[in-house]
Protein backbone atom coordinates (compact mmCIF):
# COMPACT_ATOMS: atom_id res chain seq x y z
CA UNK A 1 0.00 0.00 0.00
CA UNK A 2 1.07 3.24 -0.91
CA UNK A 3 -0.03 7.15 -0.39
CA UNK A 4 -1.22 8.80 -3.07
CA UNK A 5 1.52 11.28 -3.85
CA UNK A 6 4.06 8.54 -3.49
CA UNK A 7 2.51 6.52 -5.94
CA UNK A 8 1.57 9.13 -8.43
CA UNK A 9 5.54 9.87 -8.31
CA UNK A 10 6.65 6.46 -9.02
CA UNK A 11 4.03 5.79 -11.67
CA UNK A 12 4.70 9.41 -13.86
CA UNK A 13 8.76 8.78 -13.55
CA UNK A 14 8.64 5.40 -14.81
CA UNK A 15 5.96 6.79 -17.33
CA UNK A 16 8.28 9.57 -19.04
CA UNK A 17 11.33 7.33 -18.86
CA UNK A 18 9.76 4.42 -21.00
CA UNK A 19 6.67 5.97 -23.03
CA UNK A 20 6.59 8.51 -25.73
CA UNK A 21 3.69 11.00 -23.72
CA UNK A 22 2.80 12.86 -27.30
CA UNK A 23 1.08 9.50 -27.80
CA UNK A 24 -1.34 10.06 -25.03
CA UNK A 25 -1.70 13.56 -25.09
CA UNK A 26 -0.79 16.84 -27.15
CA UNK A 27 0.12 19.85 -25.60
CA UNK A 28 -0.57 24.07 -26.52
CA UNK A 29 2.82 23.87 -28.43
CA UNK A 30 2.66 20.93 -30.42
CA UNK A 31 -1.12 22.31 -31.63
CA UNK A 32 0.18 25.64 -33.04
CA UNK A 33 4.12 27.18 -33.34
CA UNK A 34 2.70 30.50 -32.42
CA UNK A 35 2.21 29.24 -29.19
CA UNK A 36 5.62 29.00 -28.46
CA UNK A 37 6.25 32.45 -30.69
CA UNK A 38 3.80 34.54 -28.46
CA UNK A 39 5.98 33.52 -25.22
CA UNK A 40 8.97 34.06 -26.65
CA UNK A 41 8.49 37.48 -27.34
CA UNK A 42 6.76 37.90 -23.72
CA UNK A 43 9.58 37.27 -22.38
CA UNK A 44 11.76 39.71 -24.38
CA UNK A 45 9.25 42.57 -23.16
CA UNK A 46 9.95 41.36 -19.36
CA UNK A 47 13.31 41.67 -20.26
CA UNK A 48 13.54 44.97 -21.54
CA UNK A 49 11.66 46.11 -18.19
CA UNK A 50 14.59 44.30 -16.24
CA UNK A 51 16.33 46.80 -17.34
CA UNK A 52 17.88 44.33 -20.16
CA UNK A 53 20.49 41.91 -17.87
CA UNK A 54 23.25 40.62 -19.91
CA UNK A 55 23.22 37.66 -19.05
CA UNK A 56 19.79 36.43 -17.75
CA UNK A 57 18.63 32.94 -17.62
CA UNK A 58 15.48 31.82 -20.18
CA UNK A 59 14.40 28.71 -18.53
CA UNK A 60 11.94 26.06 -19.49
CA UNK A 61 10.00 23.18 -16.61
CA UNK A 62 9.11 19.82 -18.21
CA UNK A 63 9.98 21.18 -21.47
CA UNK A 64 8.68 18.40 -23.13
CA UNK A 65 10.32 17.85 -27.43
CA UNK A 66 11.79 21.17 -26.92
CA UNK A 67 8.86 22.91 -29.24
CA UNK A 68 8.11 25.87 -26.92
CA UNK A 69 11.71 26.66 -26.36
CA UNK A 70 12.41 26.76 -29.87
CA UNK A 71 9.14 28.48 -31.93
CA UNK A 72 10.26 31.16 -28.95
CA UNK A 73 13.68 31.46 -29.94
CA UNK A 74 13.45 31.70 -33.17
CA UNK A 75 10.34 34.72 -32.49
CA UNK A 76 13.28 36.32 -30.41
CA UNK A 77 15.97 35.75 -32.83
CA UNK A 78 13.86 37.44 -35.71
CA UNK A 79 12.34 40.83 -33.58
CA UNK A 80 14.60 40.77 -30.54
CA UNK A 81 18.07 40.33 -31.10
CA UNK A 82 19.66 41.74 -28.20
CA UNK A 83 17.56 39.82 -25.75
CA UNK A 84 18.90 36.41 -28.11
CA UNK A 85 22.29 37.66 -27.37
CA UNK A 86 22.02 38.04 -23.51
CA UNK A 87 19.55 34.66 -22.76
CA UNK A 88 21.45 31.73 -21.96
CA UNK A 89 18.57 28.66 -22.28
CA UNK A 90 17.74 26.31 -19.29
CA UNK A 91 15.71 22.95 -19.14
CA UNK A 92 14.53 21.59 -16.32
CA UNK A 93 13.79 17.79 -17.25
CA UNK A 94 14.74 14.60 -15.53
CA UNK A 95 13.97 12.23 -18.20
CA UNK A 96 16.88 11.21 -20.71
CA UNK A 97 14.71 10.30 -23.61
CA UNK A 98 13.12 13.86 -23.55
CA UNK A 99 16.26 15.08 -23.12
CA UNK A 100 17.58 13.99 -26.18
CA UNK A 101 14.63 15.17 -27.92
CA UNK A 102 15.05 18.50 -26.36
CA UNK A 103 18.79 18.89 -27.63
CA UNK A 104 17.79 17.96 -30.84
CA UNK A 105 15.59 21.50 -31.31
CA UNK A 106 17.60 23.46 -28.53
CA UNK A 107 21.16 22.47 -28.80
CA UNK A 108 22.90 25.26 -27.04
CA UNK A 109 20.66 24.59 -23.29
CA UNK A 110 21.75 23.51 -19.95
CA UNK A 111 19.85 20.81 -18.57
CA UNK A 112 19.13 20.67 -14.86
CA UNK A 113 17.42 17.66 -12.70
CA UNK A 114 15.59 20.11 -10.68
CA UNK A 115 14.65 23.85 -10.31
CA UNK A 116 16.92 24.18 -7.57
CA UNK A 117 19.93 23.53 -9.25
CA UNK A 118 19.34 26.77 -11.83
CA UNK A 119 22.44 28.84 -11.49
CA UNK A 120 22.01 32.43 -9.62
CA UNK A 121 20.64 35.27 -11.25
CA UNK A 122 17.96 37.18 -13.18
CA UNK A 123 15.78 34.79 -14.82
CA UNK A 124 12.45 34.17 -16.79
CA UNK A 125 11.27 31.04 -16.36
CA UNK A 126 8.07 29.65 -18.42
CA UNK A 127 6.52 26.31 -17.20
CA UNK A 128 3.55 24.80 -19.66
CA UNK A 129 1.90 21.73 -18.20
CA UNK A 130 4.31 21.24 -15.83
CA UNK A 131 2.70 21.29 -12.56
CA UNK A 132 -0.61 18.88 -13.58
CA UNK A 133 2.05 16.21 -13.30
CA UNK A 134 3.44 16.67 -9.98
CA UNK A 135 2.46 14.31 -7.23
CA UNK A 136 -1.26 15.07 -5.37
CA UNK A 137 -2.47 13.84 -2.01
CA UNK A 138 -5.99 13.49 -1.64
CA UNK A 139 -8.28 13.79 1.80
CA UNK A 140 -11.74 12.44 2.04
CA UNK A 141 -14.71 14.16 4.40
CA UNK A 142 -15.85 11.60 6.56
CA UNK A 143 -18.25 12.33 9.08
CA UNK A 144 -16.21 14.82 11.22
CA UNK A 145 -12.90 14.06 9.89
CA UNK A 146 -10.50 13.61 6.89
CA UNK A 147 -9.57 9.77 5.28
CA UNK A 148 -6.19 9.78 2.99
CA UNK A 149 -6.38 7.90 0.14
CA UNK A 150 -3.98 5.37 -0.85
CA UNK A 151 -3.56 2.60 -3.69
CA UNK A 152 -3.10 -0.75 -2.95
CA UNK A 153 -4.05 -3.75 -5.68
CA UNK A 154 -5.10 -1.31 -8.02
CA UNK A 155 -7.91 0.51 -6.49
CA UNK A 156 -7.83 3.38 -4.10
CA UNK A 157 -8.38 2.90 -0.76
CA UNK A 158 -8.89 5.67 2.36
CA UNK A 159 -7.34 5.33 5.74
CA UNK A 160 -7.39 8.00 8.99
CA UNK A 161 -5.49 11.00 8.01
CA UNK A 162 -2.85 11.32 10.46
CA UNK A 163 -3.79 15.10 12.42
CA UNK A 164 -0.66 17.28 11.36
CA UNK A 165 -1.04 16.85 7.51
CA UNK A 166 -4.91 17.42 7.50
CA UNK A 167 -6.61 20.31 5.61
CA UNK A 168 -8.46 22.12 8.04
CA UNK A 169 -12.33 21.20 8.03
CA UNK A 170 -14.39 23.97 6.45
CA UNK A 171 -17.90 25.08 7.61
CA UNK A 172 -19.38 24.25 3.88
CA UNK A 173 -17.44 20.68 3.57
CA UNK A 174 -19.82 17.58 3.36
CA UNK A 175 -19.64 13.92 2.95
CA UNK A 176 -17.47 12.82 0.33
CA UNK A 177 -15.94 15.71 -0.43
CA UNK A 178 -12.48 15.34 -1.95
CA UNK A 179 -9.98 18.10 -1.51
CA UNK A 180 -6.32 17.73 -2.84
CA UNK A 181 -3.06 19.06 -1.67
CA UNK A 182 -0.02 19.36 -4.06
CA UNK A 183 2.93 20.11 -1.69
CA UNK A 184 5.39 19.93 -4.79
CA UNK A 185 3.99 22.51 -6.20
CA UNK A 186 3.13 25.12 -3.63
CA UNK A 187 6.82 24.13 -2.34
CA UNK A 188 7.91 25.64 -6.23
CA UNK A 189 5.80 28.68 -6.22
CA UNK A 190 7.70 29.92 -3.16
CA UNK A 191 10.96 28.92 -4.64
CA UNK A 192 10.59 30.81 -7.24
CA UNK A 193 8.61 33.80 -5.44
CA UNK A 194 11.62 33.65 -3.13
CA UNK A 195 14.20 33.76 -6.41
CA UNK A 196 12.38 36.31 -8.38
CA UNK A 197 12.59 38.56 -5.26
CA UNK A 198 15.92 38.25 -4.97
CA UNK A 199 17.84 38.08 -7.95
CA UNK A 200 15.29 39.68 -9.90
CA UNK A 201 13.06 38.26 -12.81
CA UNK A 202 9.26 36.28 -13.39
CA UNK A 203 7.92 33.10 -13.97
CA UNK A 204 5.34 32.08 -15.88
CA UNK A 205 2.99 29.10 -15.08
CA UNK A 206 -0.19 27.88 -18.10
CA UNK A 207 -1.74 24.83 -16.92
CA UNK A 208 -5.27 23.49 -16.28
CA UNK A 209 -7.40 23.91 -13.27
CA UNK A 210 -9.83 26.49 -11.31
CA UNK A 211 -8.88 29.57 -10.83
CA UNK A 212 -10.57 29.17 -6.53
CA UNK A 213 -9.75 26.67 -4.73
CA UNK A 214 -12.55 24.50 -4.41
CA UNK A 215 -13.23 20.29 -3.59
CA UNK A 216 -13.33 17.53 -5.96
CA UNK A 217 -11.25 14.71 -7.33
CA UNK A 218 -9.32 15.75 -10.74
CA UNK A 219 -6.83 12.68 -10.73
CA UNK A 220 -7.22 11.39 -14.23
CA UNK A 221 -5.25 8.81 -16.42
CA UNK A 222 -4.76 8.83 -19.93
CA UNK A 223 -3.20 5.39 -21.43
CA UNK A 224 -3.39 4.77 -25.34
CA UNK A 225 -5.14 8.59 -25.88
CA UNK A 226 -7.75 7.38 -23.81
CA UNK A 227 -9.23 7.65 -20.41
CA UNK A 228 -8.04 4.89 -18.25
CA UNK A 229 -7.99 3.60 -14.34
CA UNK A 230 -5.05 5.50 -12.94
CA UNK A 231 -4.58 3.56 -9.86
CA UNK A 232 -3.74 0.31 -12.50
CA UNK A 233 -0.67 -0.59 -14.30
CA UNK A 234 1.72 2.07 -12.89
CA UNK A 235 3.85 3.72 -15.33
CA UNK A 236 1.85 3.11 -18.25
CA UNK A 237 -0.38 5.85 -18.27
CA UNK A 238 0.18 9.63 -17.62
CA UNK A 239 -1.65 10.80 -14.22
CA UNK A 240 -2.22 14.66 -13.81
CA UNK A 241 -4.36 16.55 -11.74
CA UNK A 242 -5.67 20.40 -11.69
CA UNK A 243 -3.59 22.86 -10.68
CA UNK A 244 -4.92 24.95 -7.58
CA UNK A 245 -4.02 28.76 -8.88
CA UNK A 246 -5.13 30.14 -5.94
CA UNK A 247 -3.24 27.94 -3.51
CA UNK A 248 0.04 28.50 -5.63
CA UNK A 249 -0.82 31.95 -5.85
CA UNK A 250 -0.97 32.50 -2.08
CA UNK A 251 2.39 30.28 -1.72
CA UNK A 252 4.11 33.51 -3.82
CA UNK A 253 3.02 36.08 -2.15
CA UNK A 254 3.57 34.91 1.07
CA UNK A 255 7.79 34.23 -0.61
CA UNK A 256 7.29 37.70 -1.15
CA UNK A 257 6.48 37.62 -5.26
CA UNK A 258 4.19 40.18 -6.73
CA UNK A 259 1.37 37.60 -8.37
CA UNK A 260 -0.48 38.37 -11.52
CA UNK A 261 -3.16 36.15 -12.50
CA UNK A 262 -4.85 33.61 -12.16
CA UNK A 263 -6.31 34.17 -15.39
CA UNK A 264 -7.93 32.74 -18.18
CA UNK A 265 -5.39 31.16 -20.76
CA UNK A 266 -7.65 32.58 -24.06
CA UNK A 267 -7.61 36.05 -22.59
CA UNK A 268 -4.00 35.96 -21.83
CA UNK A 269 -2.90 34.45 -25.61
CA UNK A 270 -5.40 36.84 -27.08
CA UNK A 271 -3.54 40.23 -25.49
CA UNK A 272 -0.12 38.53 -26.51
CA UNK A 273 -1.53 39.12 -29.92
CA UNK A 274 -2.26 34.78 -30.67
CA UNK A 275 -4.74 35.28 -33.52
CA UNK A 276 -2.99 38.67 -35.30
CA UNK A 277 0.39 36.50 -35.45
CA UNK A 278 -1.81 33.30 -36.71
CA UNK A 279 -3.85 34.86 -38.97
CA UNK A 280 -0.41 36.34 -40.95
CA UNK A 281 1.28 33.51 -40.75
CA UNK A 282 -1.93 31.80 -42.21
CA UNK A 283 -1.58 34.37 -45.11
CA UNK A 284 1.70 32.83 -46.33
CA UNK A 285 0.30 28.89 -46.10
CA UNK A 286 -2.09 26.93 -48.57
CA UNK A 287 -5.27 27.55 -48.17
CA UNK A 288 -5.83 23.54 -46.18
CA UNK A 289 -3.01 24.86 -43.71
CA UNK A 290 -4.13 28.10 -43.17
CA UNK A 291 -7.12 26.65 -41.50
CA UNK A 292 -5.83 24.28 -39.75
CA UNK A 293 -3.67 27.44 -38.11
CA UNK A 294 -6.45 29.33 -37.34
CA UNK A 295 -7.98 26.21 -36.38
CA UNK A 296 -5.27 25.51 -33.57
CA UNK A 297 -5.45 29.05 -32.57
CA UNK A 298 -9.03 28.64 -31.50
CA UNK A 299 -8.54 26.03 -29.59
CA UNK A 300 -6.00 27.24 -27.68
CA UNK A 301 -8.02 30.24 -27.04
CA UNK A 302 -11.88 29.28 -26.59
CA UNK A 303 -13.40 29.72 -23.40
CA UNK A 304 -15.08 26.74 -23.75
CA UNK A 305 -12.35 24.54 -24.90
CA UNK A 306 -8.39 25.04 -23.63
CA UNK A 307 -9.00 28.94 -23.35
CA UNK A 308 -11.15 28.69 -20.34
CA UNK A 309 -9.94 25.51 -18.66
CA UNK A 310 -6.39 26.73 -18.82
CA UNK A 311 -5.09 29.57 -17.15
CA UNK A 312 -1.84 31.55 -16.74
CA UNK A 313 -0.27 32.45 -13.58
CA UNK A 314 3.04 34.97 -13.14
CA UNK A 315 5.09 35.25 -10.28
CA UNK A 316 7.69 38.33 -10.45
CA UNK A 317 9.79 40.90 -8.68
CA UNK A 318 7.43 43.46 -6.79
CA UNK A 319 9.25 46.13 -8.74
CA UNK A 320 8.72 44.97 -12.09
CA UNK A 321 5.53 46.37 -13.90
CA UNK A 322 2.19 44.70 -14.63
CA UNK A 323 3.42 42.03 -17.11
CA UNK A 324 1.92 41.50 -20.40
CA UNK A 325 -1.16 39.78 -20.96
CA UNK A 326 -2.30 40.57 -17.34
CA UNK A 327 -3.32 43.98 -17.79
CA UNK A 328 -7.20 44.49 -16.52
Amino acid sequence: MERLDVFMARANAAYYATHDPYADFTTSPEISQVFGEVLGLWAAINWEAMGQPDPVLLAECGPGRGTLMADALRAITSVAAPFRAALRVHLIETSPRLRALQAARVPDATWHDALANLPPGPAIILANEFLDALPIRQYVRRGEAWAERFVAAGQAVEHPAPGPDTPAIEGDAIEGDVIETCKPALDIASHLARRVTHHGGIALFLDYGPAESAPGNSLQALRGGEPANPFAAPGEADLTAHVDFAALARAARAAGAAVHGPLAQGKFLSRLGLFQRTGRLARTQPPARAAALVQAAQRLAEPDRMGGLFKALALAHPALPMPPGFEP
